[in-house]
């Protein structure tokens, strides 16, 4: 326990059950993950429309984290993020049993709403516990645990595809997260020391660039998260062991960056690190959409999903513009702005794709990312004037 929270100042229960949960919803999202696009296209027989469907059907709990606000309600936070660790894991056991269309969307839906809501309250305790120093370090820390459980599903479907099922391997991988979040259920990690949050929607003018980096930001990650992978297996014809090397690397090459995330954003600040991960994004898309090369494919994978990560820097930002007690009102806000552009561009990908060919998609992605590119110059400006607010 003492290497699991070593160097981190703050409450160190709270990281602690952050830690556990934070693995099992990983497990469970980047378990089923894994397995979906190879199961959707070798057993539901999904084509790139009914795939881009299936997707905006999973981002549909995210633009509903808004009901967040009021679920705290009926319940305390932590307790709130528990049992939705434990929706994640019942929604990822039971995918494999279905071959139908809406039996396997249905089945990500549950899954997703679980996976969700538990991001949502979890990016809000993290920034409610922990100072501006410490934020990005817990953030990068729990972005390197995530890579680790990845990196630990990947291995498992790797040696495990070929022996088991797609049944049985979405049937484990959903008891494990059930367990990790059973495991929390009687672990109180709470406060009286935090600001209490309001209770009520958060809507504020001042506010304005977080909201619209948070849209943008929806946006590059599913052109990442669909239509890359997608790429991967259609074009390239990526195997479902191919795709867990692909993963592995991939996760191993995160779990050694993504601690070290929080330090450069203390060291270079957010807008110079949203910069870099943006003008990447733009040469990334640019490759999916021109080459031919399986193997560019895949490397151009591996440095998006890295670069994806520096999205953090958002959510740190926001901490150093906002109210205190606007923090968990605002990242459920945050997530259904963000799910506004996650519902709608994977069905209009898709169409996309099938109409006019696999490039437009990422020609979109490109656009999305010089817009994000002019508005991240204004950030350093926001934050001068929060400061003077306080």
């Amino acid at each position: 326990m003492k290497a699991i929270v070593s160097n981190v100042s703050g409450n160190t229960r709270m990281y602690l059950f952050l830690f556990l949960l934070t693995l099992g919803s990983t497990l469970g999202l980047q378990g089923s993950s894994l397995l979906y696009t190879n199961y959707a296209v070798e057993v539901g027989g999904f084509s790139a429309a009914d795939n881009g469907l299936v997707v905006a059907l999973r981002e549909v709990p995210g633009f509903l984290c808004f009901l967040v606000v009021p679920l705290m309600l009926l319940m305390r936070e932590h307790r709130l993020c528990v049992f939705s660790v434990i929706i994640c894991g019942a929604g990822t056991a039971v995918i494999g049993m279905f071959t139908s269309f809406w039996g396997i969307a249905g089945a990500v839906f549950v899954m997703s709403a679980g996976y969700h809501f538990f991001e949502t309250i979890n990016q809000s305790l993290m920034i409610q516990y922990y100072d501006l120093a410490t934020t990005p370090v817990v953030m990068g820390r729990m972005r390197g645990l995530a890579a680790g459980g990845s990196l630990a599903v990947s291995l498992m479907v790797f040696f495990c595809a070929g022996l088991l099922s797609y049944e049985t391997m979405f049937a484990a991988t959903g008891v494990v997260v059930m367990a990790l979040g059973a495991a929390c259920l009687f672990f109180d990690p709470s406060s009286p020391r935090v600001v209490p949050q309001k209770k009520g929607m958060v809507f504020r003018r001042r506010y304005w660039l977080f909201y619209a980096l948070t849209l943008l930001m929806g946006g590059r990650r599913q052109i990442f998260t669909v239509f890359s992978l997608f790429l991967l297996v259609e074009k390239f014809g990526f195997s479902v062991r191919a795709v867990a090397v692909l993963y592995m690397v991939n996760y191993a090459v995160n779990w050694f960056f993504n601690p070290l995330i929080g330090r450069i954003i203390n060291r270079i600040g957010e807008r110079r690190l949203l910069t870099i991960e943006y003008a990447s994004a733009f040469f990334i898309f640019l490759c999916y959409a021109w080459t031919d090369s399986a193997y560019l494919a895949g490397a151009m994978y591996v440095l998006d999903s890295l670069t994806f990560n520096f999205a953090i820097a958002v959510r740190t930002f926001f901490q150093k513009i906002a109210d205190p007690s606007d923090v968990a009102p605002s990242m459920g806000l945050a997530q259904t702005i963000n799910h506004i552009a996650a519902v709608l561009i994977p069905p209009l990908g898709g169409w996309l794709w099938v109409s006019f060919g696999y490039q437009l998609p990422f020609y979109c992605g490109m656009a999305l990312t010089v817009l994000s590119l002019l508005l991240i110059q204004c950030m350093d400006r926001e934050i001068a004037r929060a400061g003077q607010r306080r």
